[in-house]
């Protein structure tokens, strides 16, 4: 057995659980609720529509958390009426991982609220059957009541919807964050290719509504642990003073997936995964482990330090990104005991293709906190595990008064956060067995927010993002200066891959942690990945 597996199977035999005390907890506060508003899915005939978006809005409902007079209208091209979206609408709720539980008695209720308009997005007609629409459902609630737009659309037509949204008067442009009756509107990611068109659609965007009316959303952030990062460092006064340069010696940051390509192929082919993941779920997770603290926990205050540090990463240069950028692509493999095919065989991709379908990024903040801390971001595809998680190693004694022990290495300090598919925390720490003698293990200690407060406790990431929309809260979704900042970091890396498609590029087979060569990367620092 290697090193690191030998660990592991010590971690996993000395592991105690942290269980939560309710004399410790806070007073239970009341949950916020959604303001009086519609929310209207554009794009309602797709996947996410299906699998996330309503059946979040069910779940909300059923604990109690959207106003009474809360109402949905889907906007797709398909022609069919109000019964047949609402059976569509029930069927995906019962599917879901996220909301079969919802009673049907709640559902039945529910389903009156939800409607659906057909159109085109470049039809004028369709703007004008949604004012219709809207002003209906407006009338009969009989109060006051903002309107939340959901661009579930290709991000293609991101920058026009928007436009004709405002331009027809559907979502016209409210310059105080107070003016009521409110209008929002969420855009999905991936904002822009490139720095350069992020920009473009910033500039498009920002003629037609104000910043305060757009929410950019990455559903990573309305994790529970991602929120429970804040709290740790910020309202624990232990971590904060060892949480800088000198005593923390790298951070990982990973998001594996056990999946392939799937149906998404043309999507890939243009993307890869540095645009796919990293300039978005991993820098927004970087920013939030590597961030100051905040003066105050409002959107602004929050924001504006996870700008400050993307700002604060070192730029890549052409010349030295082989040294921190490592690129790998997947082959045939096994994947849970079944062959899979490796990503030049999958449907849709060209079969001399050089786009990576993983990536190992070497990052250094240039700040007084983290100057000289590694900060090691990785994705993948057909990966042995889904998992992902935040790791922060701490530095080795810098002296052991114990007697050495040849047949194991002293394991540094390491805190983990989980945030699929099991969120939670984990401390790793040293101790010493029982017995006669100084003999010394590692341990576990392990917080699971299923095992404490039990599943229903539980609300999903579009959950937590669909109601703060609701009540105006911004904190978890991207400020249009934090995206540009974040195609500012992967841009050089991306341009120099497109530009130069390594004749070698490193292959891993389905089913592994990837090429050698991102080991080589972490082991240059003293590092070496860890396997979730």
């Amino acid at each position: 057995m290697s090193s690191a597996g030998a660990t592991q199977q010590r971690d996993a035999q000395f592991a105690v659980p942290v269980r939560v005390a309710e004399s410790q907890t806070t007073p239970e506060q009341p949950l916020k609720m959604g303001e009086p508003c519609t929310m209207v899915i554009l794009g309602a005939g797709g996947d996410l529509t299906r699998r996330k978006l309503l059946p979040a809005l069910a779940h909300l409902c059923s604990d109690g958390l959207l106003h009474e007079t809360f109402a949905v209208i889907g906007v797709a091209r398909e022609d069919i009426d109000d019964a047949v979206f609402r059976k569509r609408m029930h069927d995906a709720v019962r599917a879901s991982e996220d909301a079969a539980d919802v009673p049907e008695d709640v559902w039945r209720e529910f389903e009156r609220r939800i409607h659906y308009v057909r159109g085109d997005l470049r039809d004028t007609t369709l703007y004008e059957e949604l004012t219709r629409r809207l002003s209906q459902i407006e009338a009969d609630a009989g109060a006051e009541r903002g309107r939340l737009f959901y661009l579930a659309v290709p991000p293609s037509v991101y920058g026009s919807t928007v436009q004709r949204l405002s331009a027809s008067g559907v979502a016209p442009q409210r310059a105080e964050s107070r003016a009521r009756p409110w209008v929002r509107v969420i855009i999905e990611k991936p904002f822009g290719t490139s720095r350069e068109t992020a920009r473009a659609l910033n500039r498009v965007v920002s003629e037609a509504l104000a910043e305060h009316q757009v929410y950019r959303i990455d559903h990573y952030l309305g994790k529970e642990t991602v929120q429970n990062l804040l709290v740790f460092r910020f309202a624990n006064s232990i971590f904060e003073p060892v949480w800088n340069r000198a005593h923390v010696h790298h951070v990982q940051i990973t998001a594996a997936e056990t999946v392939g390509v799937e149906h998404r192929a043309g999507y890939y082919e243009e993307s890869g995964v540095v645009r796919d993941m990293f300039q978005n779920h991993l820098l927004q997770l970087l920013s939030l482990t590597a961030m100051e603290p905040p003066t105050a926990f409002r959107a602004n205050a929050v924001r504006d330090e996870k700008v400050k540090v993307l700002d604060a990463i070192r730029p890549f240069e052409a010349a030295t990104i082989d040294q921190n950028a490592v690129r790998g692509q997947y082959n045939p493999g096994l994947s849970d005991g079944a062959y899979v095919r490796g990503y030049r065989e999958e449907p849709g991709v060209d079969p001399q293709s050089r786009v990576p379908t993983l990536a190992a990024v070497r990052v250094l903040i240039d700040n007084w906190r983290w100057q000289g801390v590694p900060f090691f971001l990785r994705s993948g595809k057909r990966m042995p595990r889904r998992a992902t998680e935040i790791a922060i190693e701490f530095r080795h004694p810098p002296h052991l008064m114990f007697p050495n022990d040849a047949a194991r290495v002293i394991q540094p300090n390491r805190l983990t956060f989980s945030l699929q598919p099991d969120e939670g925390i984990s401390l790793c720490m040293e101790i010493k067995l029982p017995g006669i003698g100084v003999r010394m293990t590692s341990a576990k200690m392990d917080f699971s927010y299923g095992e404490a407060f039990g599943e229903g406790h539980q609300h999903s990431a579009y959950e937590t993002l669909l109601l703060d929309a609701m009540v105006g809260d911004q904190t978890l979704f991207a400020r249009s200066d934090g995206v540009e900042a974040a195609w500012s970091v992967v841009d050089p890396i991306i341009g120099a891959w497109e530009n130069s498609p390594a004749p070698d590029l490193p292959r891993y087979a389905a089913g592994t942690w990837g090429p050698e060569a991102a080991d080589v990367l972490v082991a240059r620092d003293g590092a070496r990945w860890r396997r979730p």
